[in-house]
């Protein structure tokens, strides 16, 4: 793995309305919704954790994972990565959090197999499954604005399509802060996500309006405050590495 280089965070401040609003008019998953504008990102660049970081993958073992199911990890550890083995499901942390600032690196497959969301496509969720970052091959193909690589899947696309060439490594900084309910189980506010993709900003601090989910709605409901982290299965060899965490609710 490439020694890590200071982060430069390219902020795209200027398609941060026009792009995403807090809430959008637009049906979920339309085609006619305006595709993100096309930014190319800078020299790849890799985070080695600092002091206070969980590390949940470093290049060697998957013993932080587990299936869905609770059983162990069975997703491919090489080379310093690890790799989605299709139908073998969802995989999960076995450790539960809240707020966090999470640091991870993607790769979708090279050759590219497939069109719109069957091509590179996984996910990064949060809240054991609830709350997800779309993970997809976006490079030079084609699919709805709210499932793009760095939408919150089917309410916000991305502010810009940052993506790298399929077989490159890409990186997500993601800071999560949870969805907080009363002790009536009402929602006193929403889950709110930022998100740098390969260092721009694509999700400026926005409010999801409930769980996120294919053509549908589903309302909040209240939940643990502190839940697995869980990647998809969605059928596509996607690889992941220099998976790390911060606690935000233990550096307060």
């Amino acid at each position: 793995m490439k020694l890590a280089v200071p982060l430069v965070l390219a902020v795209i401040w200027t398609a941060s309305l026009s792009a995403q609003g807090k809430r959008s008019e637009w049906p979920q998953h339309s085609e006619e919704r305006p595709k993100p504008p096309v930014v190319l990102p800078g020299a790849a660049y890799t985070i080695a954790p600092p002091s206070d970081a969980i590390v949940l993958f470093g290049g060697t073992s998957l013993d932080r994972w587990m299936q869905g199911n609770g059983a162990p990890a069975k997703w491919r550890v090489a080379d310093g990565a690890f790799q989605v083995v299709p139908s073998t499901g969802t995989l999960s942390t076995r450790d539960s959090f809240g707020d966090v600032q999470l640091h991870i690196e993607w790769a979708a497959p090279n050759p590219p197999v497939g069109t719109g969301q069957d091509r590179g496509n996984s996910g990064v969720f949060f809240g054991d499954g609830r709350y997800e970052v779309q993970v997809l091959d976006s490079r030079d193909t084609d699919t709805y604005a709210d499932g793009q690589a760095g939408a919150l899947y089917g309410q916000f696309p991305p502010m810009v399509n940052a993506s790298r060439a399929p077989g490159e490594w890409q990186t997500y900084d993601i800071v999560y802060h949870r969805p907080r309910f009363g002790a009536d189980g009402a929602l006193s506010s929403a889950a709110r996500l930022t998100v740098f993709h390969n260092g721009v900003l694509v999700q400026d601090a926005m409010e999801l309006v409930g769980p996120t989910a294919n053509r549908s709605r589903p309302p909040y409901t209240a939940h643990a405050d502190r839940l697995p982290i869980t990647l998809q299965d969605h059928g596509h060899p996607v690889r992941f590495r220099n998976v790390w965490l911060r606690d935000l609710e233990t550096v307060k």
